[in-house]
């Protein structure tokens, strides 16, 4: 697929304070971009179209230009310690993503400049930390590789990475855009981890993003440049005849990577899981979606922050997590599951 191109663009007039700034607006002026302006990249007021719909569709093919001004890192998830905040928002569709509910009213894509600022911030963790390792997720609030192309945020988080002793990055994509991250000088510090999913899954529910083929060409290509590589299998979803949509799944990936060098390939497993708000958002986004979110199927689990959320019965989950397991261990033997939840 074509790289992503925003069909409108809001600078904050701040953000053309920083170099990235000044590039991103030539870069869009040259290429005929509405540029408009906004105070703040939290209050993007007059994106067009008629409806809440048309509106959030046109949102997510709009990029905010801003500056990132809480410098407090999130801590991620269990793989890592903190979210380096690189960019907001996503273009893709997919269906079940939790940004539906975590961005809100505000799904437009956010891009920041200040790096220098961000990056400095990194080291102040890294080294209150030292000697331990501390690893940095980038793709907590976005698919930062599918917007990279624009920006080069990414490469440049990789090479300053790179650069430190006690810091490691990570990131997972759906998007094949990696030709400018090839070069980078990683120094084997960065791991690029890509999403897969069966083949029913990718074809319903994540439109507006790379085929699995195109993927795991990208994923080769990463291989070949010396990163340590990974994949997501995210959501895994109990679709008619998902048995064989996953060990297709995995044959399939097991052919592409056939003579790849991958020493410490990494899988992590997620179950499908949707809260109440997530599915209210879901539906009246995506009201034709094939998504199964009946709540009676589910067990209700409760979150670390005290919100619940719906996951597979516990047999459901066993069989899951189970077969699962079985098919990496059959084509994968040497490759490490850090987690399944």
């Amino acid at each position: 697929m074509k790289p992503f191109i925003p069909q409108l663009v809001y600078f904050e007039p701040e953000a053309l304070n920083y170099p990235l700034g000044q590039e991103l607006k030539q870069k869009f002026e040259k290429m005929n971009i509405e540029i408009r302006e906004t105070t703040s990249h939290n209050q993007v007021r007059g994106i067009p179209g008629e409806t809440e719909l048309q509106r959030y569709r046109n949102a997510k093919s709009t990029l905010v230009v801003g500056i990132r001004r809480t410098l407090k890192f999130d801590t991620s998830k269990p793989s890592a310690e903190y979210a380096i905040p690189l960019a907001t928002g996503c273009m893709g569709h997919c269906h079940y993503c939790y940004l539906q509910t975590t961005l809100g009213s505000k799904p437009y894509i956010r891009v920041y400049v200040n790096l220098d600022e961000i990056f400095s911030q990194a080291k102040k963790y890294i080294d209150e930390r030292a000697p331990e390792i501390t690893r940095f997720e980038a793709a907590c609030t976005s698919d930062i590789v599918g917007i990279d192309h624009l920006t080069h945020s990414l490469k440049k988080a990789i090479e300053f990475i790179g650069a430190t002793e006690y810091g490691r990055l990570r990131f997972v994509t759906k998007y094949e855009h990696v030709d400018h991250l090839l070069d980078a000088k990683h120094n084997g510090k960065t791991r690029f981890r890509f999403s897969v999913n069966s083949r029913y899954v990718i074809k319903h529910f994540e439109p507006g993003t790379s085929s699995f083929e195109a993927r795991l060409e990208a994923a080769r290509k990463v291989a070949h440049a010396g990163y340590p590589l990974g994949f997501i299998v995210a959501p895994i979803y109990m679709h008619d005849g998902w048995e064989e949509g996953y060990l297709e799944l995995f044959e399939r990936l097991s052919e592409q990577l056939a003579g790849v060098n991958t020493p410490d390939l990494t899988f992590e497993l997620i179950q499908h899981r949707f809260t109440k708000p997530a599915k209210a958002v879901i539906q009246k986004r995506y009201p034709k979606t094939k998504l199964d979110l009946d709540e009676s199927k589910r067990k209700y689990k409760w979150g670390r922050y005290g919100i619940g959320k719906y996951v597979y019965q516990d047999d459901d989950a066993k069989r899951l997590e189970e077969t699962l397991k079985h098919y990496i261990a059959q084509f994968f033997p040497e490759a490490e599951i850090q987690y399944f939840t």
